[in-house]
């Protein structure tokens, strides 16, 4: 089910997608796009949250966001994979630190918290997903 945009949010999606055209193939970061297209920080982010979800709807290369380049649409294959392999990496050291540093020390304290073993039971879950993957690829 599509997210609601606002039509602000959709026309700033567009002032985007012309800057990031015209800039192809190296990309702009984030104050450079505000600037480019007269944006606050707000409707720019806004304006970014709104392309994506129009990218995936429409079919079209998926816009990353690089120290390198900054903002910009997917130009191959290898470019997203590595793209996707940073996002994943990044986010599961995000997981281990909220596991080791809050999950456990609250299961330890109140072992009989519904929520924290609800959320232990889902994140189990995920390592056994990416578990079985990590062997399916290898």
């Amino acid at each position: 089910m599509a997210r609601k945009r606002s039509p602000a949010a959709e026309r700033h999606s567009e002032l985007i997608q012309i800057a990031l055209l015209e800039a192809a193939p190296s990309g702009l970061p984030f104050k450079r796009l505000m600037g480019a297209c007269e944006l606050s920080e707000y409707q720019t982010r806004s304006g970014l949250t709104a392309l994506r979800d129009l990218a995936a709807q429409k079919g079209w290369p998926p816009l990353l966001w690089t120290r390198e380049r900054g903002y910009h649409f997917c130009a191959s294959e290898i470019e997203l994979e590595e793209w996707e392999r940073a996002w994943v990496s990044e986010k599961l050291t995000q997981f281990k630190r909220m596991i080791t540093g809050t999950l456990a020390p609250h299961l330890a304290l109140f072992p009989r918290s519904r929520w924290a073993n609800y959320l232990n039971t889902q994140i189990e879950a995920v390592k056994a997903t990416l578990e079985m993957a990590a062997s399916q690829s290898g």
